[in-house]
C-alpha cells in the first residue's frame, strides 16, 4: 500500500505507547488507527460524528496485523485508504511504516458504518460523502 495513492500522516511514538515488553503495546495500534482516521476525514471536510446529512461513524470491525517491533522516539508513517465501499460501510486500510528504515509494521483495517445516532440506526452513507470516499480509494 505505500506506493499507492492515500492519505499519509506521520506520528511519534511516545512513551505511553511502550508497554511493559519495552516495545509499542499491540492495543496502541488501534489508537494509532483512530488519530489516523481522524486526520483522514478532516482532509475530507468530515469526521466521526458528522459524515453530511447528520449522519456520523460507528465502527464495526477492526483488524490489526503485527509485522515488527516498534520502539519509543520512532516516527511512524501511516498510510490510510479506502478499500471497500458498500450502501452502508466501508472499509479503511491502514499500512504503518517506520520512517527510519522505511519497514511496514503493521497493517490493518477499520469497518465504518454510517450511523444516525439521533435515531440509534445504521444508515445509507450520503451520495457526497461517498464520491469523496471513492477518491481516496486503494
Amino acid at each position: 500500500m505505500s506506493e499507492a495513492p492515500g492519505f499519509r500522516v506521520t506520528f511519534p511514538v511516545r512513551i505511553g505507547d511502550i508497554n511493559y515488553g519495552g516495545h509499542m503495546g499491540n492495543d496502541r495500534f488501534l489508537a494509532l488507527f483512530q488519530d489516523a482516521r481522524l486526520a483522514f476525514l478532516a482532509s475530507l471536510g468530515a469526521s466521526e460524528r458528522e459524515i453530511g446529512e447528520g449522519l456520523g461513524l460507528i465502527m464495526s470491525e477492526a483488524h490489526v496485523a503485527f509485522k515488527a517491533e516498534v520502539f519509543y522516539g520512532e516516527e511512524l508513517e501511516v498510510n490510510v485508504c479506502v478499500g471497500e465501499l458498500k450502501d452502508t460501510r466501508f472499509r479503511l486500510d491502514y499500512q504503518v511504516d517506520r520512517k527510519g528504515d522505511g519497514r511496514t509494521v503493521a497493517t490493518g483495517y477499520t469497518l465504518l458504518v454510517a450511523f444516525d445516532y439521533s435515531r440509534r440506526r445504521v444508515s445509507r452513507l450520503p451520495e457526497a460523502f461517498r464520491g469523496r470516499l471513492r477518491d481516496s480509494a486503494c
